[in-house]
């Protein structure tokens, strides 16, 4: 859970998000960026219930998407271990992608040209464009969380992890609806910064394919689950 959240956080700063967030909040809202900027009172609680709206409604692609993954790895644990090596190995591959280091595979977004209304009534509608349109943007980070639901094996638990994910790539929208004044300086830094955070991040991903490739992921996370096997909640 919290690589997952990781994850989600780095699709949210990925250059092919970020530029656009202002962009996203005024569609949702129906605000100008000088309203997005001055917003008070009910105007604050209406770019809220937009960036809300448009959260749920790229969670719903999301996490079905990872309930699949996760039903599939519950059918094909047999062949846990190469599939783990594959999927390890090919997670390693879009890390260095996310880092720009393998030509032809560079992060990048399909565009849909469907607009929906804009507004509230948008919001979700937006949202479900948003996780549909941009998941060859978010790849890397994604197909992470991907080949952790299945290595997972189960929808219950693929869900669960992509659930987390979006919580990652949401919160920030959200954070950025109620404080956009703020958020756009430190939006500011993280541009400036962008190399370092591709490195980070691609850095993260290439970690997580190695311990999937070596089995030291299951037994990282078997270590963790004995740290709690004796725990009872006191009545």
């Amino acid at each position: 859970m919290p690589v997952a959240l990781a994850a989600g956080l780095l699709s949210f700063f990925s250059p092919c998000v970020l530029p656009l967030v202002p962009g996203y909040l005024s569609y949702v809202t129906g605000f100008s960026a000088a309203d997005l900027a001055d917003a008070r009172g009910g105007k604050r609680g209406r770019m809220l219930l937009g960036a809300v709206l448009f959260m749920l409604g790229f969670t719903a692609v999301f996490v079905s998407t990872g309930a699949l993954f996760g039903y599939f790895g519950d059918t094909i644990q047999a062949h846990k271990r190469p599939l783990d090596i594959v999927l390890g190995a090919a997670t390693v591959v879009l890390g260095l992608a996310f880092m720009g280091l393998v030509p032809g595979l560079s992060m990048r977004e399909v565009r849909t040209h469907r607009r929906p209304a804009i507004g509230l009534a948008g919001a979700p509608l937006l949202g479900i464009v948003f996780g549909v349109g941009w998941t060859p943007c978010m790849g890397p980070t994604l197909g992470t969380i991907l080949t952790l639901s299945a290595d997972q094996a189960g929808a219950g638990r693929g869900a669960l992890l992509v659930t987390v994910y979006c919580l990652g790539l949401g919160v920030p929208f959200i954070v950025a609806a109620l404080a956009f004044r703020r958020a756009l300086g430190a939006f500011g830094w993280v541009k400036r910064h962008y190399p370092l955070v591709m490195r980070i991040g691609g850095g993260m991903l290439v970690a997580v394919g190695l311990l999937l490739v070596t089995g030291a992921w299951d037994s990282m996370v078997q270590q963790m689950q004995s740290w709690t096997a004796d725990f009872s909640i006191g009545i």
